[in-house]
């Protein structure tokens, strides 16, 4: 459990957290369903990533992250984090997370009524921006919780088994030269594919990086390129046409991801398959975006779209819309979700909080199995935690 020093984090508490109230550990599979939350503690931090993730947008070198870790009155835990990419807003995410976990503390270790009482109490402000990723952190932190007090990893506490998923390598901007050796070490280290993002001033860079890309990775390991929303409708059909016969799996996000018309028209017009859904800021804009027939794949992301209590409502729209379902980043709860997942197809693996986690990520035949743990199976390095906790 993480404990850091007086002011070193917020903590908001119940006034009975400060009593033991601990019960035996073999009660706890009886009484989960009462127990409530007494304290939510965040941390926010600047986390390790083995290399800068550069963008059309920018570079990303450490992942800035607050940490969530919920206590209830049987002493079980939860954790997760929530994101958010500029470390200028860090200190507001964690502020955010902090004032949404002050309106919960207390109540009953539910979460689908926990995310239900923050959706009505944000109800005139909205959902969306720092709010909704704080929410969505949340949520998966009392989830979590809830898992743990069944003694269950979340996704059989969920109705699902644990199974391996299909995991892809998701890395930066890199050019034809040096995206050579990013592809030799996708391969090396067992993945089933490999994304890299696109976005170079022209379309010639484009396609000598995916040209490249493809000649190292082989036939038998799959090619996916990010635009992150960086083109205009014209631009993005001139490339995204200029695209089609090199080989991949999908062009995600070339145009502004919320314009689901041009996405529509986009999807129309080429023949690989465009995947966006990162963005939903939670299931009515996915469920917006499956009406306008904006993408051929759907990739929510677990914080965005609202945690566990939003993505279970996803992958029943993407069932019913028959769409492949990825998971965008947080790849600790993903791997759960997308086991309860009917349509689940790839993993990303872009690991924001890997530097700070004790269980190590393993790939083996181009798939990740979920950690077999109570939960989500995350657990904290203190020491790393506190090395790399912002100012």
């Amino acid at each position: 459990m993480l404990r850091p020093a007086r002011g070193d984090a917020s903590i908001v508490r119940s006034p009975a957290a400060a009593r033991d109230t601990s019960y035996h550990h073999a009660l706890q599979q009886e009484r989960h369903d009462t127990m409530n939350v007494t304290a939510i503690r965040t941390t926010p931090v600047l986390a390790p990533i083995p290399r800068p993730v550069r963008t059309a947008s920018g570079t990303i070198d450490r992942f800035p992250l607050v940490l969530i870790d919920v206590t209830t009155d049987d002493g079980v835990e939860g954790h997760a984090y929530a994101q958010v990419y500029l470390p200028d807003l860090l200190p507001a995410l964690d502020r955010t997370v902090a004032a949404l976990a002050g309106m919960i503390v207390g109540m009953p270790l539910a979460p689908r009524d926990l995310h239900a009482v923050l959706a009505r109490r944000c109800r005139l402000l909205g959902i969306k921006g720092l709010v909704g990723l704080a929410l969505g952190g949340l949520d998966m932190a009392l989830w979590d919780a809830w898992a743990r007090a069944r003694g269950e990893p979340l996704a059989q506490a969920l109705g699902a088994e644990l199974r391996p998923v299909k995991a892809y390598n998701s890395v930066g901007l890199y050019d034809a030269k040096s995206v050579i050796e990013i592809a030799e070490e996708t391969r090396s280290a067992g993945y089933a594919g490999l994304k890299i993002k696109a976005g170079f001033p022209t379309l010639a860079e484009d396609l000598a990086a995916v040209r490249a890309a493809r000649k190292a990775l082989g036939d038998d390991i799959a090619l996916m390129i990010d635009y992150n929303q960086s083109l205009d409708e014209a631009e993005a059909l001139r490339r995204c046409k200029a695209l089609d016969g090199e080989g991949l799996a999908w062009i995600e996000e070339p145009v502004l991801a919320d314009n689901f018309e041009a996405c529509a028209r986009i999807a129309d017009a080429i023949a690989t398959p465009i995947q966006i859904g990162e963005n939903f800021h939670g299931p009515m804009e996915m469920r917006a975006a499956v009406d306008a027939r904006a993408m051929d794949l759907v990739m929510p992301d677990a914080q965005f779209i609202h945690g566990v209590t939003g993505w279970l409502e996803a992958a029943s729209l993407a069932r019913t819309a028959g769409l492949p379902m990825s998971s965008h980043t947080f790849l600790e709860a993903s791997m759960h979700l997308l086991c309860a997942t009917p349509t689940a197809d790839w993993l990303e693996v872009m690991d924001a909080a890997g530097g700070l986690r004790r269980a190590p990520l393993t790939v083996r035949d181009g798939m990740v199995t979920p950690w077999d743990s109570p939960g989500i199976g995350l657990e904290w390095d203190d020491a790393r935690v506190q090395r790399h906790r912002a100012a």
